[in-house]
């Protein structure tokens, strides 16, 4: 055998040497020291302990012991009722004989034992045993007290070896719990953040990330600053200190973070906002400071901070908390190694927060994060390539259209677009079809927007028809009026907390003009309306409508500036200075003036909407013959009662329909989640 084939047989490399590992001491271990401790106290146990004697009885050891005079001593054990008896030397052969189980003893004893009940009783009946002796041959009892020393040993230390235990059981879990994962209570003030570097299999990349153009194209350039810095240096450009994805909850701020994370090849350090706070004081500050030291150590690389606002809030905005508030604490430190007296190249800050309002001004200049990233909801394009990526895992049918889905689901995020798609596989298996359908990807959509049918709940006759003249109502105005929604779908099917539910076809517009706001506000209206033109009294089923419209004509009349009374004022803040403060931004009269304006603007347009449905009131009655009769309606029933709309159709819900996925006149493509909450 040759010597390649002699290192192999060892785990070495073909080329030979030692195999890794081998010539290295081991590592000292606490274990191996309560081992020694323990082989050594079995030890003093085997060596230093007593024979044990064999067990017997009075009468033996009168009649035969006693009598064949071979006893030496008896010494009784005075704290255990025990007498022992000692062999002389010479008759251990004749008991080994008898299988006594002696040889091999010699001279040491004791050989047999037996247990009294009294010490004077024994000792009388040994003197009566011994009556017809010789005074030289008689056996006088010797008396002792067994001391267990090991016993009394650990019956001290039991208790003290518990303790121990438990004091380190209870630090080992504060450790965890301070420190992390493997860490001890020392710890407690070292960062938490995970470590992804190219050794890391992170399989997550840009491919992933649908949408999101914009928001992709600045992530890649620091990447690639990353990747390539001569290219910007050799023009004086220098690496930006910081990026903020700022956008609502579920557009893939985190997801465009895990993205950078795969593309980049350098660490990338993630952590969460939450992560430095903690139940000591200054703890935050000291894993800000880790945290960095980590960083610079293995520069140039990426650090993230989920949710930063955790931290980041305002300071001194809140008057109940203290001036040494520990978030402040970190938030300092925070800002100090982001852009402070001391360098830190190399390092690169992410942060992703949906509350960008809140954070404190210093953390948001320029040279702590130089570039704030708005992530949106996604528009339809957007939307489509979303649904295709989601789709990909899915059984999908043939009747499956990404463009018909991007069109169903306005102002839909990722989030809400990945839990339609696994909504529908859901629905598609609990009905036992093959593939996911398009109704189950339109029943998915309805069950997120307005929750689950409820097909069981009781319902009287007449709160049906008043539900069905209320959903109607809507439908109606909102199909006559031209700057509103116009309804696409309609249900008295309870769902969730809701007892009707309507869907609406939105425009995907940027501003919105006072008339479309009023004509927005007659449509919501509408419900209200035609409960009280049919059954000349109304109901609590129109709380969510009010609710919209007064907080909508409060904002016009405050916000917008949309009154002539109340002028071009604005009482809206958005720095939110005043988030805490008591008093209000106008006098008592401004405020009179604004609530009475409100008023006013909501009781016209319920006239309005009010004279419009009389105007059509055979076509209200009809719709909501309809809805009692099918339960649900789509746009084509409205086509039919009121015929087309003069601004352009509206896309269809219907299923069954394949000229749905075909945009419409006016290019209003998307149907919203408009709807009506019935709350008894």
């Amino acid at each position: 055998m040759d010597n390649n084939q002699d290192n192999n047989l060892f785990g070495n490399k073909p080329g030979g040497g030692a195999p890794k590992g081998m010539g290295k001491k081991p590592k000292f271990n606490i274990f191996w020291v309560y081992g020694a401790i323990l082989v050594g106290v079995l030890l003093m146990q085997y060596f230093f302990s007593t024979p044990e004697a064999k067990t017997t009885t009075w009468q033996e050891f009168k009649n035969g012991m006693l009598a064949n005079h071979d006893v030496e001593k008896v010494v009784v054990i005075r704290n255990e009722g025990i007498v022992e008896v000692f062999l002389k030397p010479e008759s251990l052969k004749k008991y080994d004989s008898t299988g006594g189980g002696l040889s091999g003893l010699s001279g040491v004893g004791p050989h047999y034992s037996f247990t009294i009940g009294s010490i004077d009783k024994f000792e009388e009946n040994l003197m009566l045993a011994q009556e017809n002796s010789s005074e030289e041959s008689k056996i006088y009892p010797q008396y002792d007290d067994h001391i267990d020393y090991f016993g009394q040993f650990f019956s001290f230390m039991w208790p003290l070896l518990l303790l121990v235990v438990i004091w380190i059981f209870i630090f080992r879990k504060m450790g965890k719990g301070a420190g992390g994962a493997g860490g001890n209570i020392f710890s407690v003030g070292k960062s938490k953040a995970k470590l992804f570097d190219k050794d890391t299999n992170v399989k997550v990349d840009f491919t992933n990330v649908a949408g999101l153009e914009e928001a992709k194209v600045e992530i890649m350039e620091i990447v690639d600053f990353l990747k390539n810095p001569k290219k910007y240096t050799d023009l004086g450009g220098k690496i930006p200190k910081g990026a903020l994805l700022v956008g609502p909850p579920g557009t893939g701020k985190t997801l465009l973070a895990k993205a950078v994370a795969g593309e980049a090849n350098v660490p990338f350090f993630s952590m969460s906002g939450s992560d430095f706070v903690e139940m000591f004081v200054g703890v935050g500050a000291s894993r800000v400071r880790d945290l960095f030291k980590q960083a610079k150590e293995k520069s140039p690389c990426i650090v993230f901070i989920d949710e930063i606002d955790a931290i980041g809030r305002a300071r001194g905005k809140n008057p109940a908390q203290g001036a040494n508030d520990e978030r402040e604490n970190t938030l300092n430190q925070l800002l100090t190694e982001m852009d402070g007296f001391g360098t830190n190249s190399g390092v690169i800050i992410l942060a992703a927060t949906n509350r960008a309002d809140i954070l404190d001004k210093a953390l948001m200049r320029a040279g702590r994060f130089d570039r704030q990233i708005h992530v949106e909801l996604p528009d339809i394009n957007e939307r489509k390539q979303i649904f295709e990526v989601h789709m990909k895992p899915l059984k999908l049918g043939n009747d499956i259209n990404s463009d018909f889905l991007s069109k169903q689901t306005p102002g839909f995020s990722g989030a809400d677009i990945a839990n339609v798609c696994n909504e529908a596989a859901l629905i598609a298996a609990r009905k036992g079809h093959e593939n996911v359908t398009k109704q189950d990807f339109l029943d998915a959509v309805d069950r997120i927007i307005g929750g689950l049918e409820r097909k069981n709940k009781i319902i009287t006759k007449s709160e049906k028809e008043t539900i069905a003249f209320h959903e109607a109502g809507h439908a109606s105005v909102s199909w006559l009026l031209e700057h509103a929604h116009p309804l696409v779908k309609v249900t008295i099917i309870p769902r969730g907390k809701a007892l009707g539910a309507a869907w609406y076809l939105p425009e995907e517009r940027q501003i919105t003009t006072t008339e479309q706001l009023l004509d927005e506000m007659c449509a919501t209206l509408g419900g209200r309306a035609a409960e009280e033109i049919m059954f000349s009294k109304v109901s609590t089923g129109a709380l969510n409508d009010l609710e919209r419209v007064t907080k909508q004509a409060f904002s016009m009349i405050s916000y917008y500036g949309m009154n002539k009374k109340v002028g071009n004022l604005s009482y809206y803040d958005s720095t939110g200075a005043n988030e805490f403060g008591f008093g209000k931004p106008y006098s008592e009269h401004t405020a009179e003036l604004i609530d009475k304006e409100v008023k006013e603007m909501i009781e016209l347009q319920y006239t309005r909407a009010k004279q419009l449905l009389t105007d059509n009131i055979e076509g209200l009655k009809k719709l909501a013959g309809k809805l009692l009769e099918k339960e649900v309606i789509f746009s084509d029933d409205l086509v039919d009662v009121f015929g087309d709309r003069p601004w352009g159709q509206p896309l269809s819900l219907n299923a069954k329909d394949d000229k749905a996925i075909e945009p419409s006149v006016d290019k209003t493509e998307d149907v919203a989640n408009n709807n009506d909450t019935k709350q008894e």
